[in-house]
């Protein structure tokens, strides 16, 4: 799949009327879910995953960097949370504090030892990383093995707001939502994420402008596996557990898959690709494993018909900036 060309692009200023304007739209709706009777527990669970979605897409769409290894970061935020909740008692704030720092310190980690590899070496890399993390918190006995961590209380947040109540708890993940998502906003249109997209389109180029490229890969790299880890420590208070499939591979490839779905490099593209997913994942549960072969099906029918994804393949037919 790929972006939108720059001879198909539009100015900075109508980009931005674009993006403020698609913006708007997304949050009015978001903000009514719980007056139109819609399944609050998908809608939380999809903005969780959109989150994910958005961090992911900030390495690949923007760094050109593809990582094999974002449920690591989505794991090991959310067994953090969900440990410091139920078994040190803290309170949610601080529970999602530890997710995120958790995450945070994970990225500078394996970020110093993969983006030393490029390409395909850099994927292997990160994708090794993480089925290493996968075995060890199949063994460590805070995660409780293949048991999960059950039961996590939902607290009070601030103790102002009661998480227990679904339409508090709603609000409180789409403020996070919309938090995490300003802040990748925010990132891709500054000067750190010209320099991405220079690194992406020619990272040579970029060298002999004297900018230090692996510097920008990491800090990118960082952002985006915080930004994760923050998505999983908020699915912690949606789904009251923590699970080894949130660190497994093919959780991975799910966030892969979403990004690609909604349009690579497009803001909005992974956010309308999660709820598609997502959506598949919940209304098609009665086909069973057929789901896994329906999903493969989408999937090829998107590459085949929508090459730069959903999101994508609008903005290209309108010329505008999505």
């Amino acid at each position: 799949m790929t972006t939108i060309t720059d001879n198909a692009a539009p100015t900075p200023r109508r980009a931005a009327n674009d993006e403020f304007v698609a913006f708007t739209v997304m949050t009015v709706l978001l903000v009514m879910v719980p007056l139109t009777g819609l399944y609050p527990y998908f809608v939380m669970q999809a903005l969780c995953f959109a989150l994910l979605a958005c961090a992911f897409n900030l390495l690949i769409g923007y760094g050109g960097l593809l990582s094999f290894g974002h449920a690591m970061f989505l794991g090991t935020a959310g067994y953090c949370t969900a440990h410091a909740l139920k078994v040190w008692g803290l309170s949610p704030e601080i529970g999602i504090l530890v997710g995120v720092g958790a995450a945070a310190a994970l990225a500078v980690v394996t970020g110093l030892i993969a983006i030393r590899r490029q390409g395909i070496y850099f994927a292997m890399i990160t994708l090794a990383l993480s089925q290493l993390l996968f075995f060890v918190y199949l063994q460590t006995p805070f995660t409780h093995g293949e048991d999960g961590i059950q039961g996590i209380p939902q607290g009070v947040l601030f103790g102002l707001f009661d998480l227990s109540r679904p339409i508090t708890l709603y609000y409180v993940i789409f403020a996070g939502f919309l938090l995490g998502f300003l802040i990748i906003y925010r990132a891709i249109n500054s000067p750190f994420g010209e320099v991405l997209k220079a690194i992406r389109e020619n990272e040579p180029r970029a060298v002999s402008l004297g900018y230090k490229t692996d510097q920008y890969k990491l800090l990118a790299y960082i952002i985006s596996g915080t930004l994760a880890g923050f998505a999983g420590a908020l699915k912690v208070f949606v789904a009251q557990n923590a699970s080894l499939t949130d660190v497994h591979w093919t959780m991975s490839g799910e966030i892969v898959l979403m990004t690609l779905v909604g349009g690579l490099g497009t803001i909005f593209g992974p956010i309308v690709g999660a709820f598609v997913i997502i959506a598949m994942q919940q209304y098609l549960a009665g086909f069973g494993q057929w789901v896994t072969v329906i999903q493969g099906a989408v999937f090829v029918i998107c590459v085949l018909t929508f090459r730069r994804g959903i999101v994508g393949e609008i903005a290209n037919f309108f010329k505008r900036s999505l």
